[in-house]
């Protein structure tokens, strides 16, 4: 049992709060900070170690999370009945703590399948992917068709449909239609999809022809395309589509895995449901093992724009460059303004279960969830589904929610994902493998069948972020290397490709 020394955790030794590492009872003395509890607080949760005046700035991580909304006494619980948003200059320091990155030798490796164009893939699969909802039932049938049909190609993962929700009610040119389209040419592309076989209805905004010409992509062995209404009905539509991916088969099964260097990874970086915890443990202990894959080579991807408001100032003191620096503002310019115009606000985040687990401003979450990019530099700034083609931290663009995030991710090119959570999300993302990282052993335990890394033991003081980051770097390999993952296990992926919808649906 924890012993009342040991029941807060303190982050930093400005912070105005620490944080509950188990319930807290009122009355209970905190004996190294010599304060007394005044009210139970959750797990998870903030409790005041010194008092606030009302309006005055409070901090966690040594940096401000919001503005008191009274005054707040020692020991008192911190959440959103007194804690608030509130605009304050932050330091943008451009490039004042870019270093340079010192590489690890000899460089780690994982069994992967190397491509004809050199990429190197995490998974064998065949896609097929719609370029508009109204083909998304005849893609299902015909990756439905290949269920336990595939005992003759083991080398091949799966036939994986990739079906959204729009494609049609939009304009035919523009900003909307060009993320969607650059979202499934990024799909087609992907090194994880041996082939794919690209269906649409025929009337729709999104014209195949249109798709490709935009992408530079074109017909040929490992890309087929065709339209409902050309080929005559649902029917023959999946009897063509069936008949076309059996002639892909006996060619993606020749892959073979072969051990190739880990600057062949590129990670995409997820955190969702998360908690009072998720900025303690599970998060900087990713942050470690991406700068541990940074330092081998290879290249991870921090994106959910939204979620890193009010931190962005830790991601542009370490651009590696003044360009990237003014483009990631840039970027955060845009999303005040965009949330502005459709009357909303940045500090719509935290979620509801965000807050029940003990995060109570977005500044207070972004602070967390920056962590899981480590300490490297910032090399690039990229938009949504952008090919990512730099070697160490990236940033993308994104919408802070979860499936849309993670699929702009993989159209880039993310090969692997790791995902933290504090309540415990399901999450999937074929054709690439997520990693779930848990942020408390309680949770680990909750969901075992879909958490595959137990982050807790940093809360349990069991062990170090360095240690748990090693311990993340590792089972990233194994993953790589064709290690099932617990969503995998699931059948998790297929239903989680959601591309960011811009603009009106009319």
């Amino acid at each position: 049992m924890l012993q009342p020394a040991e029941l807060v955790i303190r982050l930093h030794p400005e912070d105005d709060v620490v944080i509950a590492r188990a319930d807290v009872a009122d009355g209970v003395l905190l004996a190294r900070e010599q304060v007394r509890a005044m009210q139970r607080v959750p797990a998870g949760h903030k409790i005041a170690m010194r008092d606030v005046k009302r309006g005055a700035p409070v901090r966690r991580y040594g940096q401000v999370i919001g503005f008191a909304t009274r005054e707040i006494r020692a020991g008192e619980h911190v959440h959103v009945h007194n804690l608030s948003m509130g605009d304050f200059a932050r330091d943008h320091a451009f490039c004042a703590d870019a270093k340079p990155v010192e590489p690890v030798l000899p460089q780690a490796t994982f069994r992967g399948i190397v491509r004809e164009d050199g990429r190197v893939a995490t998974r064998n699969y065949i896609g097929v992917i719609t370029s508009v909802n109204c083909s998304a039932t005849v893609a299902r049938l015909i990756a439905k068709h290949f269920e336990d049909r595939l005992d003759r190609y083991p080398n091949v993962d799966g036939v994986v449909a990739v079906t959204h929700k729009t494609g049609c009610g939009m304009a035919s040119h523009g900003e909307p239609m060009d993320v969607l389209r650059r979202t499934i040419a990024g799909y087609i592309r992907h090194p994880n999809f041996h082939g794919a076989l690209l269906v649409g209805l025929g009337c729709e905004a999104n014209q195949i022809a249109d798709l490709l010409a935009a992408q530079g992509l074109a017909r040929g062995r490992r890309l087929h395309a065709y339209d409902i209404q050309t080929t005559g009905g649902t029917r023959k539509a999946v009897d063509e589509g069936v008949a076309r991916i059996r002639e892909l088969l006996p060619d993606a099964n020749r892959v073979r895995r072969e051990s190739v260097p880990a600057s062949h990874l590129v990670l995409g970086l997820q955190c969702g449901g998360s908690d009072g915890y998720s900025g303690i443990s599970a998060n900087p202990a990713l942050g470690a093992a991406v700068d541990l894959l940074v330092r081998h080579g290879g290249a991870a991807i921090l994106s959910e724009t939204p979620e890193i408001y009010g931190a962005e100032h830790l991601l542009t003191r370490r651009a590696a460059s003044r360009a990237v620096a003014e483009k990631l503002v840039r970027r955060i310019r845009w999303w005040e303004e965009y949330t502005a115009r459709h009357g909303m606000e940045m500090n719509n985040n935290p979620s509801p279960g965000n807050k029940a687990g003990g995060l109570t401003t977005i500044l207070e979450k972004s602070l967390g969830a920056v962590a899981k990019g480590g300490t490297t530099n910032l090399v690039d700034v990229v938009e949504y589904a952008e090919p990512v083609t730099a070697k160490g931290l990236v940033f993308m663009d994104t919408p802070g929610y979860d499936p849309v995030s993670a699929t702009g991710q993989v159209a880039g090119g993310a090969n692997v994902v790791c995902f933290t959570t504090g309540r415990g999300s399901a999450y999937g993302c074929k054709p690439s493998p997520s990693l779930k990282l848990a942020t408390s052993s309680a949770l680990f335990a909750r969901q075992e069948d879909d958490m595959d890394i137990d982050c807790g033991t940093i809360v349990d003081g069991t062990e170090s972020v360095a240690s748990a980051g090693a311990r993340i770097f590792d089972r990233l390999l194994g993953a790589a290397s064709g290690e099932k993952t617990k969503s995998e296990l699931w059948g998790y992926g297929e239903d989680e490709f959601a591309p960011w919808v811009l603009g009106a649906t009319m």
